[in-house]
């Protein structure tokens, strides 16, 4: 049950992300943009193609990435109405999870770039949130339609939640995990996410 939704989308989520793009308006798209940069120069190294520095790749990869992301609010807003009721150990464990499970699931598939182009649809900005909107079009020509959310905090834009083909990876985690939790309980949750995290 877990990633059923991940897998489909997963590959998307990511070449939005490293996909170079046009200098727009200082704002969140700024801060896509940014990371768009690091992650290319990194995938496109010649001194880090070799299979030696494939954990000094991935590492960096990881590193540009979660520099980008509200990790914290991402997974708080994943256990949704249950992340109240953990303790602070429970919610450390989850976390960690969590973080493992988006890394096994989107990040290795960065390295599976090859060009796909992405057209900027625009942002728009309310206070201290904004979106970005985008298009994917893959190599057969499909349009992918992509949206960003981010926050912006101390004056860092980061992204908290990402919508593919208007489905939030963030509701759809927290739909299965609170189902999965009503269903049996949280630790079967925990059990389960150990299990995927193990098999990856």
């Amino acid at each position: 049950m877990i990633a059923r939704f991940i897998w489909r989308g997963g590959v998307f989520f990511i070449l939005a992300i490293v996909i170079s793009v046009p200098s727009l308006a200082q704002g969140p798209t700024k801060a896509i943009r940014d990371v768009t940069d690091k992650i290319i120069a990194i995938v496109s190294d010649p001194a880090l193609k070799a299979p030696e520095k494939e954990p000094e790749k991935k590492s960096l990869i990881r590193k540009y990435v979660y520099e980008s992301f509200d990790e914290k609010r991402m997974f708080r807003s994943a256990l949704g109405r249950h992340w109240a009721k953990r303790t602070d150990e429970e919610k450390k464990e989850f976390s960690r999870l969590f973080k493992e499970l988006l890394e096994d699931t989107y990040l290795d598939k960065v390295e599976g770039y090859s060009g796909e182009k992405v057209i900027y649809e625009g942002e728009k900005v309310d206070g201290d949130y904004g979106i970005v909107k985008v298009n994917i079009i893959t190599k057969n020509q499909k349009k992918i339609s992509v949206i960003y959310r981010l926050r912006k905090k101390k004056d860092k834009w980061s992204i908290y939640d990402v919508s593919i083909e208007g489905v939030s990876i963030i509701n759809n985690y927290r739909t299965q995990f609170n189902s999965i939790i009503i269903r049996s309980s949280y630790k079967n949750l925990i059990e389960k996410l150990k299990a995927k995290v193990e098999t990856n």
